[in-house]
């Protein structure tokens, strides 16, 4: 597992790298959000995801029962079927829909989440140049 710096807080966010490496980025939880929300910053752009996407993620995971591929894609760009990216757009995931909470920028759940979840400890993620997959490690 990579070295991982943070609490994962407002004051102290995780400094993380996409599971290819190419890029770094920080992500903490708030609590308050309405949603609450991860918020994940990557250079002066910021992301937002719902944050019960770390526990629902890990469930479909579980029940999943293998390596899954990430499938990476924009939120303008379709995302392949069976990936962890299409999951996360789905109107049959546990929030109907996108977990991305900001219009424009919903997509990329499979580049910022899976390293947050390997950072808690609640999965595994390939850390090569393309096509990276993860899978609970729990």
């Amino acid at each position: 597992m990579p070295t991982t710096k943070g609490k994962g807080t407002k004051d102290d966010p995780w400094q993380l790298r996409t599971p290819s490496g190419e890029s770094e980025f920080s992500a903490y939880r708030d609590q308050a959000a309405d949603p609450p929300a991860i918020i994940v910053n990557v250079g002066k752009t910021e992301l937002r995801y719902h944050l019960r996407c770390l526990e629902d993620l890990h469930a479909m995971l579980v029940s999943h029962g293998d390596w899954m591929p990430l499938g990476n894609a924009d939120e303008q760009k379709p995302a392949k079927e069976g990936t962890v990216e299409a999951w996360a757009r789905s109107p049959d995931n546990p929030v109907g829909g996108w977990y991305g909470l900001k219009k424009g920028l919903r997509g990329r759940f499979a580049t910022y989440i899976p390293p947050i979840m390997e950072a808690l400890d609640l999965a595994e993620v390939e850390h090569n140049p393309r096509n990276n997959r993860m899978r609970s490690s729990k």
